[in-house]
């Protein structure tokens, strides 16, 4: 298992238009700010896009000052192996000790080494503390 850690995510509520998602990437690669992960879901009119930037404070103030509204969460990162059960290991692991996952997205190319897993849950704080004990 490989270090967990508190990390911050950036959860933009826009209007869910074609392009948008165009225009954050270009807004935020403009600042030189990298996405490591990211979650976009649709319903009806609205986007809801969840986001993990490698510079979360200047990612938050170039979304602000383009007039999105934003939200800083804190999520819980862990970098897996990127071979069968280890996403098995660690969600069995939260459940075991009460810990509910409010969401989860994870992303891994077959070829790649390791798998980023960006996850929140009933106790961040507790499952980055279960998990570096594994």
């Amino acid at each position: 298992m490989r270090e967990a850690t508190i990390g911050k995510e950036l959860v933009v509520h826009t209007e869910n238009r074609v392009g948008v998602l165009a225009s954050i990437a270009r807004l935020l690669s403009e600042q030189g700010i990298n996405i490591l992960a990211l979650a976009v879901m649709v319903q009806d009119s609205q986007a809801v896009l969840h986001l993990v930037p490698d510079a979360p404070s200047y990612a938050l103030d170039a979304l602000r000052k383009a007039e999105y509204e934003v939200e800083e969460r804190d999520v819980v990162l862990v970098e897996l192996p990127h071979r069968a059960g280890f996403l098995r290991r660690i969600t069995e692991a939260l459940a075991r000790q009460g810990l509910d996952i409010r969401y989860l997205y994870a992303s891994a190319f077959e070829e790649g080494q390791s798998t980023l897993v960006v996850f929140s849950c009933s106790n961040n704080g507790r499952a980055v503390q279960l998990l570096r004990e594994k």
